[in-house]
């Protein structure tokens, strides 16, 4: 299994970020996929996840109304569009497909 995160970087409050995940090893349409963060010195929290088909989505209350998650079952790619972005969406974020992680990419929101 390998998951390949990319799109992360510095951005200003207020601005917007999309994320991928870009999936190989394994049958990508069969499995929920989900973004997890972990900014400095706190736990890894679950932002979003969407279901196989991507019928089902579900976000964190911190970002609901702000990130969008959906995937793309022929591409292998689950992607995170993050607007409004806040100083407190600082973090790094992974792709999670159980039980593999990605080697995450880092989000700035800072002015």
């Amino acid at each position: 299994v390998q998951l390949v995160e990319s799109g992360g970087g510095l951005v200003q409050p207020g601005g917007s970020l999309r994320l991928s995940c870009a999936a190989s090893g394994f049958t990508f349409s069969r499995f929920p996929m989900s973004w997890f963060r972990q900014a400095p010195g706190k736990e890894r929290e679950l932002v979003a996840l969407i279901s196989s088909n991507g019928d089902t989505t579900k976000y964190a209350d911190s970002v609901k109304g702000r990130f969008t998650i959906a995937r793309d079952n022929a591409k292998n790619t689950v992607y995170l569009q993050m607007n409004s972005l806040k100083p407190d969406d600082t973090a790094v974020y992974y792709c999670y497909k159980p039980v593999s992680w990605g080697q995450g990419t880092q989000v700035t929101v800072s002015s």
